[in-house]
């Protein structure tokens, strides 16, 4: 989740009008397309296998304070915690930070090609390795933590986090487990106009199932198999209905930046972020805020960077803010955190490959659409879609992106292109086989039903 610096006052909003024009501000001609990928991993103790806290000479800000040390990394603070790190001034990078539950996430660069997100993303994790090895840590890559039970994972010293563990109880069974047992990949993409946003926008909702099934990887809760093979993407199903979902006005007549920011504003608030500290309105509105009446803040109009800070308490399967972002996969091992990025951005950022997908989907209706969001994270590639399998439509998709990244022609040093990032899912995709099914057939087999083996082959 997003992490909030101190900075000057931005402008105040004035009109529903200047939260449009906020939006359509990310507009990009494509040749400044970039690629953003963010992936969180669950840290723990290698002796014991338990969560990390926070504090301690080898807690999560140990590790973070000798990642300055040994990296260069600077610190991002909340008073005094630590509770991001970024790179030096000047220098290009993006930055880490700290989910609630201590998941460890790395923000990357908006970056040109998926050969750099790939480098980017093997100078992450040898970072973090490295230290985490002089300090007994490890770094899991899956959707759920596997063994933990919620009152035993520790919680972070993030002021927005405290608002979102209060409120979270009264919207929805399932958001504290959101909140503080799941782990993702996510990847955020650029439009180019209005229509380029709202066509890759409907082809992404459409598909996030089908990226949930490939990157399935939580079938495990507690020490034991829980009937899903992504119960991550399960727990969103009952976190706050209001603010997340698979956007059905998307898909309407008449869809666009105003339409989404309509949808935005009846999103209830959590927080206003004032001179360093989260001030508590969960439930309140936008709107209200906008008229100058939101309870505490009477007389005062919201700013550009209220807005900002809302946005990101959106959590639909797709967001949008000034770019798209793809929220349906679970963590995952080192390969497919690229991988999630090279599927996407085969689909969307080339012309003919996104109007293969635009006719794939073209004609799924809303409530087939919704079927196979309620339907995926317990059967992943095998869930029946009309008189196919998810698995299937997984193959064909992985076709278009194949043919997009072919066209995008960006060639590495080994005069590779993008498709080689593809190789994971495919092998996925071509033996119906998830990650979920090798981890429970693991478990079932040479594992004899003991979980703490996943932290020692799954590790990173």
């Amino acid at each position: 989740m997003s992490t909030r610096e101190q900075s000057a006052a931005s402008n105040t909003i004035e009109s529903r009008e200047d939260l449009v024009r906020w939006i359509a501000a990310g507009e990009k001609p494509k040749a400044d397309w970039r690629i953003g990928t963010e992936h969180e991993k669950f840290v723990f103790r290698t002796v014991t296998l338990d969560p990390v806290p926070y504090g301690g000479n080898d807690g999560i800000r140990a590790l973070m304070e000798e990642l300055i040390r040994r990296y260069g990394w600077v610190a991002i603070k909340e008073g005094e915690n630590v509770i991001a790190l970024k790179r030096p001034d000047g220098e290009k990078g993006g930055t880490i930070s700290l989910e609630p539950g201590g998941q460890f996430e790395l923000s990357g660069a908006p970056l040109e090609t998926l050969h750099e997100t790939a480098a980017e993303t093997d100078e992450h994790l040898r970072e973090v390795i490295d230290v985490g090895e002089d300090l007994a840590i490890g770094f899991l890559g899956v959707g759920f933590s596997p063994k933990w039970r919620l009152d035993q994972i520790p919680h972070m010293p993030k002021k927005r986090y405290q608002v979102m563990t209060r409120y979270m109880p009264t919207v929805g069974s399932r958001g504290l487990d959101m909140m503080y047992r799941t782990a993702t990949v996510q990847v955020n993409l650029d439009f180019s106009s209005e229509a380029d946003m709202v066509k890759k926008l409907r082809v992404s909702l459409a598909l996030q199932p089908i990226a949930t099934a490939l990157f399935a990887s939580s079938p495990f809760t507690e020490g034991r198999p829980n009937g899903f093979q992504s119960i991550r993407s399960e727990v969103w199903l009952d976190t706050d209905k209001r603010r997340t979902g698979m956007l059905p006005f998307a898909f309407e007549d008449g869809m666009g930046y105003e339409r989404y920011v309509d949808y935005a504003l009846d999103v209830p608030m959590y927080f206003v972020y004032r001179d360093g500290n989260y001030i508590d309105v969960a439930g309140a509105s936008f709107r209200d805020f906008m008229a100058g009446r939101l309870p505490g803040f009477e007389g005062e109009l919201p700013t550009v960077d209220d807005w900002s800070d809302h946005l990101t308490t959106l959590f639909p399967e797709v967001r949008l803010k000034r770019f798209l972002e793809m929220r349906g996969a679970d963590g995952g091992r080192w390969g497919t955190i690229t991988a999630l990025s090279a599927f996407w951005a085969g689909i969307l950022y080339d012309e003919a490959a996104l109007d293969q997908a635009w006719n794939l989907v073209r004609d799924w209706t809303e409530e087939e659409r919704q079927t196979l969001r309620a339907d995926v994270p317990k059967t992943a590639l095998a869930t029946v879609f009309r008189n196919t399998t998810v698995a299937n439509i997984a193959r064909q998709a992985l076709r278009i992106s194949r043919t997009g990244l072919k066209n995008r022609a960006r060639i590495n040093a080994k005069n590779q292109d993008e498709t080689v990032y593809l190789t994971p899912l495919e092998k996925i995709a071509g033996n119906g086989q998830t990650v979920s099914d090798e981890l429970l057939r693991r478990y079932s087999g040479e594992w004899h039903g003991n979980i703490d083996r996943i932290f020692e082959e799954f590790a990173f």
